[in-house]
């Protein structure tokens, strides 16, 4: 991803993508030399579009930017709702945040509850491919170990991911993790009370290993 100073090459690729995801909306186009903030676009005219399983207000959603009983503190810590970006202070253009990877051809929250960042955590676990015996099997071309890692084929647009979801305000990163992996990769809401149990005791171990990092 690059900042907001100027574009590379290709970046910031998957938020110009189009129709966006989960609907038919096309974004306006932008060019990789024009993704960056600081280089002047008069004529940029972004498409509008928030989602209206966002707008319906459920509970992890902001209000409108518009509404008058909503001021969110942008760049900080918003009551449990953690409003700083990982990449660092992002601006405020007519009363709200403008992504600091750059122009993407859409503003709005889209399928996002949040105005500004929306926190995601997503754990990447991974082990060596190894034999019956416990020796790590190595790939017949490269002659490298193998490393195999968990993922999730999305039901929403059939490609493979990573497990994880959205941070709840208040929430420790360490929580969301094991919570959104079984979720996710264990398929823990359909278990029964006792397998809930064990699968509790099972992501604890898990995630408390010294080398998870």
């Amino acid at each position: 991803m690059s900042s907001s100073n100027g574009a590379k090459e290709n970046s910031h690729n998957k938020a110009r993508t189009s129709p966006y995801p989960g609907s038919k909306v096309q974004r306006s186009q932008v060019p990789n030399e024009k993704v960056g903030w600081l280089v002047e676009w008069q004529d940029y005219n972004p498409v509008e579009y928030t989602a209206l399983s966002v707008l319906a207000g459920p509970r992890w959603a902001d209000p409108q930017i518009s509404e008058s009983n909503f001021s969110p503190k942008f760049n900080e810590k918003d009551g449990h709702v953690e409003r700083k970006s990982q990449n660092g202070l992002y601006e405020i253009e007519n009363g709200r945040p403008r992504n600091p990877a750059g122009r993407t051809g859409l503003v709005g929250r889209g399928l996002l509850g949040r105005w500004g960042p929306n926190h995601a955590a997503d754990p990447i676990i991974t082990r060596w491919k190894r034999d019956s015996s416990g020796n790590k099997i190595t790939h017949p071309v490269s002659g490298k170990c193998i490393l195999q890692f968990v993922a999730i084929k999305r039901k929403d647009c059939g490609e493979w991911a990573i497990p994880g979801g959205m941070v709840d305000p208040g929430e420790k990163i360490s929580a969301t993790l094991k919570r959104e992996f079984g979720e996710e990769a264990l398929n823990s809401l359909q278990k029964s009370s006792a397998e809930k149990r064990e699968l509790e005791e099972q992501l604890h171990k898990l995630f408390s290993q010294e080398h998870l990092v």
